[in-house]
């Protein structure tokens, strides 16, 4: 199919009207990507923009940012420039942070139903793969980039991604378009420009469209991985549908393999990292602990805990000063420890309150109606409010008397003593 064409088809199924942006570095890959879409957008008007990450980490840097607004401005593209700074830190070493600052400027950049277009080809493709089957990566990681998939409301999509280097380069070439060679990728250290200069070739030269089979090989790994997600969809209905919570029992009961793939798949619904191998089945091993065992594992970004029978998924939480405090009118919202909370509370004969809303601190008593006065421990254990939720709640106070009960990260009343009244705006 003729290089147009494959953007034009791309360009046909993204959402009309809605803002498509090209990722622009400066390469030969993301120029010529743009430059295409600028005329297929000419012929079907949609409105097109470009975007480029400024990583300051090479002399260079500036240098990608000026060859982005000359030809933006040659094509007569928006150009906007997100300029981050990356942190080799959490042992993402320095291309995954590079990679982290790149998607989070892309977050903060492109709007929530709008579209990123993106130049990998089907060498990067190819590359992906061997890194991920090099790396150990499962069937997921053989799967390599997907040409689409959503993402945090937005859609990616890689147009160029069953296209050949060379053959990009040579469609470059006829356009006269000029575009800058990132010094780094030179550097054969770097395990995927390792395997670009030193590997591929000699694959290529040993078995003649070696790369192209290894981008169908990924995309046949990718169908697997969708089957595999739809299965793991209706095991976890059978399990009772909440990714953040699963029953142990039920859990445990299936296969290791299963068992694997739903963690992974839960962790996924909820928008969570995905664990470590290793994390992952020392969680698993644990499922058949005693009933009231507290058992907590956890990885960079999860808490997974297992508390009565049931296998909690959770985001870690931040701790709480113990003399954190605010005063409050009982008008929402309150400007709570992690955030502001839309709630209110109401005295019951119209009164405007003088509130104090404080942690919880233990011996605390609430006059409930029609219960007289409880002590809050029990009420908590009555409620089988697991452990970690009891620490993140927050008691307001009207003088000397708790009034109310508050879960200070999901902002709803647990409990509300006699002659108030709690909403949630």
């Amino acid at each position: 199919m003729p290089l147009q064409s494959v953007i034009d088809r791309a360009l046909a199924e993204t959402p009309p009207g809605r803002v498509i942006w090209v990722a622009l570095s400066g390469g030969l890959d993301s120029s010529l990507l743009l430059s295409l879409a600028t005329q297929a957008c000419r012929r079907y008007p949609r409105p097109l923009h470009a975007l480029h990450v400024h990583h300051g980490l090479q002399a260079a840097a500036d240098d990608f940012e000026h060859h982005c607004r000359r030809l933006c401005s040659r094509l007569g593209v928006p150009l906007f420039v997100e300029r981050v700074g990356v942190d080799p830190g959490h042992g993402l070493g320095l291309e995954g942070a590079a990679r982290e600052a790149r998607y989070g400027a892309f977050a903060a950049r492109v709007a929530s139903g709008e579209t990123l277009w993106l130049a990998q080809h089907r060498d990067d493709q190819a590359e992906t793969l061997l890194l991920a089957a090099l790396r150990g990566g499962g069937v997921r990681g053989l799967a390599a980039m997907p040409a689409h998939r959503d993402w945090q409301g937005r859609g990616l999509r890689r147009p160029l991604l069953g296209v050949s280097r060379a053959e990009l380069r040579r469609a470059a070439e006829r356009l006269g378009l000029a575009w800058v060679e990132d010094p780094s990728n030179a550097e054969i250290h770097q395990d995927r420009n390792y395997l670009r200069h030193a590997v591929m070739p000699r694959l290529e030269a040993r078995w003649p469209g070696a790369a192209a089979r290894l981008a169908r090989t990924a995309a046949r790994a990718g169908e697997a991985d969708a089957l595999l997600g739809e299965l793991a969809a209706e095991q976890l209905v059978v399990l009772g549908g909440d990714p953040a919570r699963l029953p142990a029992a039920d859990l445990a009961a299936l296969s290791r393999p299963r068992q694997r793939l739903l963690v992974r798949h839960a962790c996924e619904r909820l928008a969570l990292p995905l664990p470590p191998a290793a994390r992952l089945d020392n969680l698993l091993a644990q499922l058949v602990a005693r009933r009231d065992a507290e058992v907590r594992v956890d990885w960079l970004g999860v808490e997974a805990r297992l508390w009565r029978g049931d296998l909690y998924l959770l985001a870690p939480q931040l701790p709480l000063a113990s003399d954190w405090s605010r005063e409050w009118a009982g008008a929402s919202p309150l400007s709570g420890p992690w955030g502001p909370l839309a709630v209110a509370l109401e005295r019951g004969d119209g009164e405007t309150p003088a509130l104090v809303v404080r942690p919880r601190r233990g011996g605390e008593r609430l006059r409930l109606a029609g219960r007289g006065r409880r002590d809050l421990k029990r009420l908590l254990q009555e409620w089988g409010l697991p452990p970690w939720r009891r620490q993140r709640l927050l008691v307001v106070w009207a003088g000397d008397a708790p009034v109310a009960v508050l879960d200070g990260f999901e902002a709803y009343w647990l409990a509300v003593a006699e002659g108030w009244r709690g909403r949630v705006a």
